[in-house]
C-alpha cells in the first residue's frame, strides 16, 4: 500500500503521488476526470481505448511556470484540488516511467480568444489594442489552465463546518452508493468527486503572480451555458462575464493581472434541467414573474436557493498566489464574504453597468440586490 498523502506538504515528492483506481496500491477514491469516466469506460467497452493505454507526456508540460506559492504549504488553504496536479509528469518522473498510471490534474497552455463583444468596445473606443495582451485583430492574448476536483476530505468538511464522517456519508446516500470506500476506506482521504473543475484564463504576465505589488482584477464566473453560450437574456451571465474580461484587459494593459475563473456550476449548481424547470414556474406564476418571488420559486422545485457552496471557490485564488484583489468585477455578497474569510483582501468591487443589464433581466437583478447583492446604486 502506499504511504498517506501528507496534504499541504512542501514539495509534490514530500505530499506523495496520487495513485487512483483500478491501480490496487490507489491512496485516492475516484477515478481522473470523474465526469468523463462513462464515456472513457464506454471507449474500452467497445474497442477503440485500450484499458491498458499509458499517456506518452512528452511536451505536454506547462506552457508557463505557476508556484509554487506559500498557500500550496497550508493544507486548510487549497482542498478542493491538487495543487501539484500540473506537474505530476515532472515530479513523478520516475514513477511513471515505471509504469505507474498517475495522472495529471491541472494543464496550463497559452492562447488566444475571439469575443465579438470586445471587438466591438475597441470598434466604440472602450478599449484599445496595444499588440500584447489585445491584438490589432482584436484577440485576446491568455494564459489558459484547466484544473480537475482532487478533495481533501477532512479539509472539505472543515471548510464547510460539517462532520466529515457525515459528509461522506451523505456522498454514498445522494450517488446511488457509487462510492462505497467513501465509508469502508476511512484511511483514504482523497476523493476525486464525478464533477465539473474550473477553468481559469489570465491576462498579462504569469510571472506577476503571487508579488505583493501586482495589481488583480479579478472576476469569479459560475457557468451558465444558456447565457454565456447561447446569449439567454433572462440572466445576466454573458454581459457580466465579458465586462468581467473587458476590466482584466484594462488591467492588465495598465501593468497588472486580469484573471477569470471559470467554474462548472450551472444554475447555482443545481443543474441546468432543475434551473429550467424554474424558469417555467417564473413565467407560469400568477402574480407574473416578479423579484419578490424570485428565490421562493427556486426553494419550492429545487429545496435550496443556491447549492454551489462559495466557500470553496477561493482555493484557486490561493493557488494563484492571490492575497489581495484590486478590483473585483462581482456583486455576489456571498463570494465577497467567501473571500475575505479566505483572508484574501478587496480594494474595489465592481457592479455590471447598468446599461448591460437587458430587460428580461430585471427580475434576476432586482431580486439579487434586494438580497444583498452589491450595488453602488443603492
Amino acid at each position: 500500500m502506499n504511504a498517506p498523502i501528507q496534504w499541504g506538504a512542501a514539495t509534490a515528492w514530500s505530499r506523495g503521488p496520487i495513485v487512483t483506481s483500478p491501480a490496487p496500491d490507489r491512496n485516492t477514491i475516484g477515478v481522473p476526470a470523474g465526469t468523463y469516466a462513462t464515456y472513457r469506460a464506454l471507449a474500452v467497452a467497445t474497442g477503440d481505448l485500450s484499458p491498458n493505454h499509458r499517456p506518452d507526456y512528452q511536451d505536454t508540460q506547462p506552457a508557463v511556470s505557476i508556484g509554487p506559492f506559500p498557500q500550496w504549504r497550508d493544507k486548510a488553504k487549497i482542498v478542493t484540488f491538487d495543487p501539484w496536479g500540473h506537474r505530476t509528469a515532472q515530479d513523478f518522473r520516475v514513477d511513471i516511467a515505471a509504469g505507474r498510471n498517475l495522472r495529471p490534474s491541472i494543464a496550463i497552455t497559452t492562447g488566444h480568444l475571439a469575443i465579438a463583444e470586445i471587438a466591438q468596445a475597441v470598434q466604440q473606443g472602450a478599449l484599445r489594442s496595444d499588440g500584447k495582451v489585445l491584438l490589432e485583430n482584436n484577440e485576446i492574448c491568455v494564459t489558459k489552465i484547466a484544473i480537475e476536483p482532487v478533495w481533501y476530505l477532512p479539509g472539505i468538511a472543515a471548510r464547510l463546518k460539517v462532520d466529515e464522517g457525515a459528509m461522506r456519508q451523505a456522498l454514498v446516500d445522494h450517488s446511488g452508493g457509487m462510492y462505497p470506500e467513501l465509508m469502508t476506506r476511512p484511511d483514504l482521504k482523497l476523493f476525486l468527486p464525478p464533477i465539473g473543475g474550473s477553468s481559469v484564463y489570465i491576462f498579462g504576465d504569469p510571472a506577476l503572480l503571487g508579488q505583493s505589488h501586482a495589481r488583480v482584477t479579478a472576476r469569479v464566473h459560475d457557468e451558465c451555458n444558456g447565457s454565456d453560450v447561447f446569449g439567454s437574456d433572462i440572466c445576466t451571465c454573458r454581459p457580466y462575464l465579458i465586462h468581467g474580461i473587458e476590466e482584466c484587459i484594462r488591467g492588465a494593459q495598465a501593468g497588472g493581472l486580469g484573471i477569470v475563473v471559470y467554474n462548472r456550476k450551472e444554475g447555482r449548481a443545481l443543474g441546468e434541467v432543475m434551473k429550467l424547470l424554474v424558469y417555467n414556474a417564473r413565467k407560469r406564476a400568477n402574480a407574473g414573474d416578479v423579484p419578490a418571488a424570485y428565490f421562493q420559486h427556486t426553494c419550492a422545485v429545487a429545496g435550496v436557493e443556491d447549492m454551489r457552496l462559495q466557500a470553496l471557490f477561493p482555493d484557486v485564488l490561493h493557488w494563484l498566489g492571490v492575497r489581495r484583489i484590486w478590483k473585483w468585477v462581482s456583486m455576489s455578497n456571498l463570494k465577497s464574504a467567501a473571500l475575505l474569510a479566505a483572508g484574501i483582501t478587496i480594494d474595489t468591487q465592481i457592479e455590471i453597468p447598468a446599461e448591460r443589464i437587458s430587460i428580461n433581466a430585471q427580475v434576476e437583478i432586482t431580486a439579487k440586490i434586494a438580497s444583498g447583492y452589491f450595488s453602488g446604486r443603492l
